[in-house]
C-alpha cells in the first residue's frame, strides 16, 4: 500500500507541476501579448504627433526655395509609406458663357503611417480628421494641411495629404486705353508632394522636406488685364485629390475683370 500511496502522490506532483507550467506559460504569454499591445499604442500616439511635427517642419518650409526641414519617427509595431503620384485637379470657371476657363492638373503625394488593429481600435470604417478637416479646397487662413485617421479591414491608417487654398488677395486699379478698369487678383496655393517611388519604412528616421521650387503661373486673359467679368462677379473653383470628392467654392469679387495666380510650391519628401 505504501509504493501505491508513492507512486499516486507522485503522479499528483507531476500533474500539478505541469498545470503550473502551464499557467505560468499562459500567464506569460498574456502579459507579453498586453506589454506588446501597450508599446504598439504608445506608437500609434508617438506617430500621431510625428505627423504633426513634420506638417509644421513643412509650412515652415512651403514658401521658401531649397529650404529644408524634417521630423523624428519611430516606427517598429507599424509602417510608414509614402505614396507618389495622386492627380490633384483644379478647375476655375467664370458665370455661365463667361470668358474665364481654366483647368490644371499636377501630381502630387502623401504620407500615411499605417498599423494593426491589434493594437490600436477604432470603428471599422470610420474617418477621423486630427487635423484640417473632409475639405480638399480652403480659404481664407483655414490649413490646408489634412491628417486623418481611418480604420478598414484590420488596418488603422493616418494620411497626411495636402489641398488646395483659394481667396481673392486684392483688388487693383488698371488703365486699358482710356479707360480704368479694375481688376481682381485670385491667388490659388498648391503644396505639390514630390515622392519619387512607393517605398515603405520601419525603424528610427528623420522624414525630410525639402523646397524644389516656388513658382507662379498667372493667367489674365488675351489683353493681359484679366478676365471680363459679368454681373454675377465671380469665379467658382473645383478641386480634386485623387478619389477624394469633389471639392467647390464660389469667391465673390468686385470691379470688371479677374486674374489668376497658381502658386505652386513643389516639395521633396524622402527618408
Amino acid at each position: 500500500m505504501r509504493n501505491g500511496s508513492a507512486v499516486s502522490y507522485t503522479i499528483s506532483a507531476v500533474i500539478m507541476t505541469a498545470v503550473t507550467l502551464t499557467l505560468v506559460l499562459v500567464a506569460s504569454s498574456y502579459t507579453y501579448q498586453a506589454l506588446e499591445q501597450q508599446r504598439g499604442a504608445t506608437e500609434f500616439d508617438a506617430a500621431k504627433k510625428s505627423i504633426l511635427a513634420f506638417d509644421d517642419a513643412l509650412r515652415d518650409a512651403a514658401w521658401k526655395p531649397e529650404a529644408t526641414r524634417s521630423a523624428r519617427f519611430t516606427v517598429n509595431y507599424g509602417q510608414l509609406e509614402l505614396i507618389p503620384n495622386v492627380p490633384l485637379v483644379v478647375n476655375v470657371t467664370g458665370y455661365q458663357n463667361a470668358s474665364l476657363s481654366l483647368s490644371r492638373e499636377v501630381l502630387t503625394g502623401y504620407i500615411s503611417y499605417k498599423t494593426k488593429t491589434t493594437y490600436v481600435s477604432f470603428e471599422e470604417g470610420s474617418s477621423t480628421y486630427f487635423l484640417g478637416s473632409n475639405r480638399t479646397l480652403a480659404d481664407g487662413a483655414a490649413s490646408y494641411g489634412r491628417a486623418s485617421i481611418e480604420q478598414n479591414a484590420g488596418w488603422v491608417n493616418m494620411v497626411l495629404d495636402y489641398g488646395v487654398r483659394a481667396m481673392k488677395t486684392s483688388t487693383v486699379n488698371v488703365t486699358q486705353g482710356n479707360q480704368t478698369v479694375r481688376v481682381n487678383n485670385v491667388d490659388i496655393w498648391i503644396t505639390r508632394i514630390n515622392i519619387t517611388n512607393w517605398s515603405t519604412y520601419v525603424g528610427e528616421f528623420d522624414l525630410r522636406v525639402h523646397t524644389l521650387t516656388v513658382a507662379t503661373e498667372s493667367f489674365a486673359g488675351d489683353d493681359g488685364n484679366g478676365y471680363s467679368l459679368g454681373a454675377e462677379k465671380q469665379c467658382n473653383i473645383s478641386v480634386r485629390l485623387g478619389s477624394n470628392p469633389l471639392d467647390t467654392t464660389s469667391i465673390d469679387l468686385d470691379g470688371d475683370k479677374v486674374a489668376l495666380n497658381f502658386v505652386i510650391a513643389t516639395l521633396q519628401v524622402t527618408v
